[in-house]
């Protein structure tokens, strides 16, 4: 891959403009004269993913964010950290819930390259992207309906994009845009007396690497249309404030054919991302999540095709 020269990095100011601005837009929303003061059961909500929608660490469930219920309003914000071997990523966000029915988010997700971005000719690269989401509870009821069959199914859509970086000539090359969406559809069935949740979600996406490697691809003829990818999450409630459980989701691969006509063989190849999780509430407004995390292999041309795993640990605040 060539070396490009940096480029000029003003969309940073952009972001946190468009962030600040959403902030503001959540903030009028909150002024709403009906306020979370009930709540839900202790981490039947969720905490907040990586990309902001409320659900596990890596993937969102159909549960609304926050301690709102019906005819409530609530907000919650999260800063999170994920260490592996050659990689960071830090990424924190807000949500507000809706009657227990609409949730709205922003989030923002800064990526240490490493190695890689030193081997690129780019050392210190931060790859950093903004996501606004939406998601709507279209059926069912985690906790009303745990005694039945039915699950709480939602829709949800992410729009992504990357700051512009030094790397932006190689997605160019790559035919990979800095901006995409996201669409998802989730189903979460929460067994109560059993302590049990299990979500699964499959969403239309043509992001690499979860968007950090941009979207789509089309050197080489790579396939550069959307794919169906599943995510599966159980959590298993140990005691009403402390659950322990597992993430798995699936990532579209379309930068491993573009990779190759670029000469690097499967070097730009994804795997799937996982995670072992134990979630903790000490109180009805704050959670702890820490997670050994496996997000297979990115750009194994210059980590030497390790398998990038490490830890994650995220704090929520919701009302």
């Amino acid at each position: 891959m060539k070396k490009h020269p940096a480029s000029p990095r003003p969309t940073h100011q952009t972001g946190l403009l468009a962030l600040a601005t959403t902030a503001t837009v959540l903030g009028a929303l909150l002024a709403a004269p009906a306020h979370a003061d009930t709540g839900k059961l202790l981490l039947t909500g969720g905490v907040n993913t990586i990309e902001g929608a409320a659900g596990g660490g890596l993937s969102p469930w159909a549960v609304i964010g926050s301690q709102a219920t019906g005819g409530e309003t609530g907000v919650s914000a999260y800063a999170s950290r994920a260490e592996t071997q050659d990689h960071g990523l830090s990424a924190y966000g807000v949500a507000v819930g809706i009657n227990d029915r609409v949730e709205l988010s922003v989030g923002h997700q800064d990526f240490n390259t490493g190695v890689t971005g030193t081997l690129l000719g780019l050392p210190g690269l931060h790859l950093k992207q903004n996501i606004v989401g939406a998601k709507l509870r279209v059926a069912g009821d985690a906790i009303l309906d745990s005694d039945s069959l039915m699950p709480q199914i939602a829709v949800g859509v992410q729009h992504k994009r990357l700051d512009s970086t030094g790397l932006d000539a190689t997605l160019q090359a790559l035919g990979a845009k800095r901006s995409g969406t996201d669409v998802y559809v989730s189903t979460t069935k929460l067994f109560l007396a059993q302590g049990v949740l299990v979500n699964g979600t499959l969403r239309a996406t043509k992001a690499n690497q979860g968007g950090l490697l941009g979207h789509g691809a089309t050197l080489g003829g790579a396939d550069n249309g959307y794919e169906f990818m599943p995510e599966l999450s159980v959590a298993y409630l140990l005691r009403k404030n402390l659950a322990v459980g597992v993430e798995v989701r699936a990532m579209p691969n379309k930068l491993k054919k573009a990779g190759a006509a670029a000469g690097l063989g499967d070097g730009l190849r994804a795997g799937a991302w996982k995670d072992v999780f134990i979630a903790w509430a000490p109180s009805k407004n704050l959670s702890l999540t820490l997670a050994y995390v496996d997000l297979g292999t990115v750009v194994p041309a210059t980590t030497q095709n390790k398998k990038q795993t490490g830890a994650y640990l995220s704090a929520q605040i919701a009302f």
